[in-house]
């Protein structure tokens, strides 16, 4: 056996995966020609990896999984990927038709979507958002449902228990929602775990989810578990999302749509 294989065959596998996380993407050839193996073994050390969440299989190799960062303030995000999140906006808003309920989460991208509902008509908005209730309440054709509950100052949003209440007694046709990550392994991720049970009692209000999310939390994985990526009926995303996690996303029947800058 050599030297290459007896390293990665430890358990640990620090040199495929150091190799993995400076390409971003490796396919089985790419695993082959690195440690001079079969596919058979290329695909095994693959699957290690990806049962450690360190990497995320896809078909024919895998991508890196990606940590996120700590999370800054909303108003200081806002800055962050700013033309994505507007494109992001107009395409969800489009998928929006009048006389629909929809309940809206909290975030930056998710308040480009609300930017873009101004035009509709007779729409009924859940929020637990207060950037969203102020982007909208001036509007006479949009009806506001606030659901109240304790103030997460930095994402200017309402979570708990009592959020939790409220959210267990009104539905919705659609769900948009933003992520930290996004990870096809991993799921629906977030950075804040007190958010994490009313993140899903969020996902239980509609039949549609609808995942609105720019490259960068594409693959990223943070440190809250929210839901597996299979709640996810439809992700909007930017050109740039990783073709191969759009591609692998497709392939398990979420809609992916990449918005036109």
């Amino acid at each position: 056996m050599s030297e290459t294989l007896v390293r990665v065959s430890n358990g640990r596998h620090p040199d495929l995966l150091r190799y993995i996380e400076q390409r971003g993407q490796v396919s089985i050839a790419d695993v082959c020609d690195y440690l001079s193996v079969s596919a058979a073994t290329a695909r095994r050390h693959l699957d290690a990896l990806a049962d450690r969440g360190v990497v995320t299989r896809v078909h024919g190799g895998a991508l890196a999984t990606r940590r996120a960062a700590a999370e800054a303030p909303i108003l200081q995000r806002a800055l962050e990927q700013a033309e994505e999140k507007a494109a992001i906006g107009r395409a969800t808003a489009a998928l929006v038709r009048d006389g629909e309920t929809i309940f809206l989460g909290s975030g930056t991208t998710v308040y480009e979507v609300a930017r873009h509902l101004r035009d509709r008509r007779d729409l009924t908005i859940i929020t637990n958002s207060a950037m969203i209730i102020n982007a909208l309440s001036a509007l006479e054709d949009i009806t506001i449902i606030c659901v109240g509950g304790v103030l997460r100052r930095a994402e200017l949003s309402m979570i708990g228990h009592l959020t939790e209440l409220a959210l267990a007694e009104v539905r919705a046709e659609k769900v948009i929602i933003g992520a930290r990550g996004f990870d096809l392994e991993q799921g629906l991720t977030h950075d804040y775990l007190p958010e994490t049970m009313t993140d899903r009692a969020i996902l239980r209000l509609a039949g549609e989810v609808i995942v609105v999310a720019d490259h960068t939390k594409c693959g990223r994985v943070s440190t809250a578990f929210v839901a597996p990526a299979s709640v996810v009926h439809t992700l909007v995303t930017d050109p740039a999302a990783p073709a191969a996690f759009v591609a692998e996303l497709t392939s398990r029947g979420t809609r992916v749509i990449q918005a036109s800058m």
